[in-house]
């Protein structure tokens, strides 16, 4: 098989979330384990560091790769889903596995994959752990798929653990509440390994908390230790001083990253740092950490977080598509100049999407898309759906022809957001 055939097998032979929802999340860990064992445990073979959490993990773990790599060291990152090509999945100091790489690994693996049935997400984390080992990383960031106790990636013995924070989503698979969904990610929690939580939340501290004692595994409040504040948004860059007990920690640290609400991730990483200097083998330095978040989406290749794609009119994309993503995405918005307000908005059809639709402005023209994968809401149902909250404007056959339509109906001063969807954000770019 070429590349092309090998992704097509991929696609279609595999259970794939992406594509199908839940009927492709496995409930054991048992093909991961399978596989990897065939692959002699490429996992045992590098330090890496394990991120959890219903928002900011990617943007989390992407930061992490980027002061790792500033650092020197060779850095494997490995996240889900992708926005454009599959092997963004799969990284080392910011390149992607190369397409031979991928045809070879299922080429010798095929008649294994074959018996085992793995679902999709098993097959690529399995690839991922084998190119790390092979290409001998330092460290590699591994971001969980979903929630986290069953997640494929929790095969890993981390030298931390990191649960940036709990919303309610996927909850026909996680739980009902905080609290459940808290449990399943708290699964990522082990033994002597010091773990970091980005935000201190009610309903889910103390699961952490308890998770944590039972495994002795010192735990931390990224947000309780450290307070952002001096906000400003100058040259493409999003501006911000850390404080720790009252002192300035960092001055003036800028990111590429430049949605304000980064600044919940930016202290997660900071403190995820610092206690690797302190507990860990693994080091970074202050230079590194200035470098490291000052670059991240040239370093290593993030795309889609509060994103700008086109200017006059300022066209901006950000993946947030739950209730607490898209909050953020919503104060984000608030804090832009603009006249008129466009909004490209289509979501996926096994969420409750009542409660996001009740956040979104309703001072705006709306251009209702469906994202092209099975999954994807009708735009037709989403329009219906969104008038009931005072949320108006057309239906249209496809993302391009709803992005297509916006940026021809906005004037210059006005602003076209495009969201709802990772996957509407991977067609829009």
């Amino acid at each position: 098989m070429n590349y092309q055939q090998t992704l097509d097998f991929l696609y279609s032979k595999l259970p794939m979330f992406t594509r199908v929802g839940a009927s492709a999340f496995k409930k054991d860990l048992t093909n991961t384990i399978i596989l990897c064992e065939a692959l002699d445990n490429p996992q045992d073979k590098f330090k890496s560091i394990h991120v959890a959490g219903t928002n900011g993990k990617g943007s989390t773990s992407h930061m992490l790769a980027s002061v790792l790599q500033s650092q020197g060291y060779k850095t494997g990152l490995y996240t889900s889903p992708h926005l454009k090509d599959f092997r963004e999945r799969i990284r080392i100091n910011g390149k992607m596995i190369s397409k031979s790489e991928v045809v070879s690994f299922v080429k010798e693996q095929q008649k294994l994959i074959e018996k085992t049935e793995p679902s999709f997400f098993e097959v690529t984390v399995a690839l991922a752990f084998d190119h790390f080992a092979k290409h001998q990383v330092d460290v590699a960031v591994i971001e969980v798929g979903l929630g986290g106790r069953l997640d494929s990636t929790n095969i890993i013995t981390p030298e931390i653990s990191v649960i940036t924070n709990i919303s309610l989503d996927h909850m026909n698979m996680l739980g009902n509440t905080l609290a459940e969904i808290a449990g399943e990610k708290a699964g990522i929690i082990k033994k002597n390994i010091p773990v970091v939580i980005g935000e201190t939340q009610e309903e889910s501290a103390p699961v952490f908390i308890k998770k944590a004692k039972t495994e002795s595994a010192p735990i931390v409040f990224a947000d309780s230790l450290l307070t952002a504040q001096d906000f400003k948004l100058k040259n493409s860059k999003l501006s911000l001083s850390v404080y720790q007990n009252g002192k300035i920690k960092y001055k003036n640290l800028q990111s590429d990253l430049t949605g304000v609400y980064q600044h919940k991730n930016i202290l997660t990483v900071l403190e995820t740092l610092a206690v690797l200097n302190e507990k860990t083998s693994i080091k970074a330095n202050e230079d590194s950490i200035y470098k490291g978040i000052s670059s991240v989406k040239k370093q290593t290749g993030l795309q889609g977080r509060w994103q700008t794609l086109g200017k006059n009119p300022l066209v901006i994309c950000d993946t947030g598509h739950n209730e607490a993503g898209i909050s953020e995405v919503i104060k984000n918005i608030a804090q832009t100049p603009y006249q008129n307000l466009h909004i490209v908005f289509g979501m996926v059809n096994d969420k409750d999407i009542s409660k996001v639709l009740s956040l979104m402005p309703k001072n705006a023209t709306y251009y209702f898309c469906k994202p092209d994968l099975e999954r994807g809401l009708a735009a037709e149902t989403l329009k219906e759906q969104a008038a009931a909250f005072n949320l108006n404007g057309k239906s249209y056959a496809s993302v391009a022809e709803a992005k297509a339509m916006a940026i021809q109906s906005a004037g210059i001063k006005d602003l076209v957001f495009i969201g709802g969807s990772t996957f509407v954000v991977a067609e829009a770019i």
